[in-house]
C-alpha cells in the first residue's frame, strides 16, 4: 500500500497568484473520527478487505498550524497474508508557510516499516528553501521556488474555490517520504450548499463545500499517472468528508464518524 496522507490546505493566496478575496477563508481546528473501509477492488488487485480507523486533528497555535494523523487499517489479500498497518504522522507549519516540521512512524505487523523526521524552510513566499531530514538517514533536499508545505493547500483551495476557479495545481512537500516535493492537481467542483441537517451532528459540518479531488504524481516528472487520488467534500472551513483515496487497483473509503472543536489560542 502506498503511504498517503489526508492534507491539511493553508497558504496565502496571493502568493500562489490567486486574487485574495475580501476577507480569506477561516479555520476551524478541529478533532475528526473516520471509519476506513475498502471502497472498491479489481479483480486483479488481490485486496478483498480493508478495515480500519482514523483520528485527524487539526489545531492552531499562535504561530502556526498542528497536524496530528493516526491511523490503524488492516489490509486483506486473497493469494497473502494480511498485514496491519499502523501509522502517526505529525507536523507544524507557521502561519507565514516558510517553516516546517514532520515527524511520521509507520509501522507492518508490528514492525517499524519507515520513519521520517526533519524540518523544512523556505528562503520567502514564492522562492526555493531545503528540507533537512535526520530520518531515515541524514541527508538535504533543495526544494525548489514555488513549492509548498502541505498546510498550504487548504486556504489555496478554499479561497480558489470561492473566487470560481476549478483546476489548481502545485508542488508540495510533505515529508511523507524522504523524497523531494510532488506535484498535486486539484480539480475543483461546482459549489454545494450548507446541509443543515448536519448541524444536529455538529455545527462544523453545516458549512457550504465543494467536491475536490486530488490527483498526487510521483516524483519523476515525466509520469503521466498519478500514483494516487483524493477525493472528498472539503467545507470553507476546512474540515474534510465523504473521503476516497483511489490507487488505481483498489480504493480506500474514510467515513467522518464524530467530529469536535478544539480551542483556538488566546494570543
Amino acid at each position: 500500500m502506498r503511504r498517503w496522507r489526508l492534507e491539511a490546505f493553508v497558504f496565502a493566496a496571493a502568493v500562489v497568484g490567486v486574487a485574495p478575496l475580501a476577507e480569506s477563508a477561516e479555520i476551524a481546528p478541529h478533532r475528526a473520527l473516520y471509519t476506513m473501509s475498502l471502497g472498491g477492488a479489481r479483480n486483479d488487485s488481490g485486496v478483498v478487505d480493508a478495515r480500519g480507523t482514523m483520528d485527524y486533528e487539526w489545531g492552531e497555535t499562535c504561530e502556526g498550524w498542528t497536524i496530528e494523523q493516526r491511523y490503524r487499517l488492516k489490509m486483506r489479500y486473497a493469494e497473502t497474508s494480511d498485514v496491519d498497518i499502523v501509522s502517526s504522522f505529525v507536523t507544524w507549519e507557521s502561519k507565514d508557510g516558510l517553516r516546517y516540521r514532520f515527524n511520521q512512524k509507520q509501522t507492518r505487523n508490528g514492525e517499524v516499516d519507515q520513519e521520517i523526521r526533519g524540518e523544512a524552510r523556505l528562503e520567502g513566499l514564492g522562492k526555493g528553501g531545503v528540507a533537512e531530514f535526520t530520518k531515515p538517514q541524514p541527508q538535504t533536499l533543495k526544494l525548489e521556488p514555488g513549492v509548498m508545505f502541505p498546510s498550504a493547500h487548504t486556504i489555496l483551495l478554499i479561497d480558489s474555490a470561492r473566487a470560481g476557479e476549478n483546476f489548481v495545481s502545485r508542488l508540495i512537500f510533505d515529508g511523507a517520504t524522504d523524497e523531494n516535493a510532488v506535484q498535486v492537481s486539484a480539480v475543483i467542483g461546482q459549489r454545494l450548499t450548507a446541509d443543515p441537517a448536519a448541524a444536529t451532528r455538529s455545527p462544523l459540518l453545516e458549512r457550504p463545500g465543494w467536491r475536490v479531488r486530488l490527483a498526487f504524481f510521483p516524483v519523476d516528472a515525466s509520469a503521466e499517472k498519478p500514483d494516487y487520488e483524493l477525493g472528498m467534500r472539503l467545507l470553507d472551513n476546512g474540515v474534510s468528508q465523504d473521503m476516497v483515496i483511489d490507487y488505481g487497483e483498489y480504493s480506500i473509503r474514510a467515513k467522518l464518524d464524530d467530529i469536535e472543536p478544539l480551542a483556538k489560542p488566546n494570543c
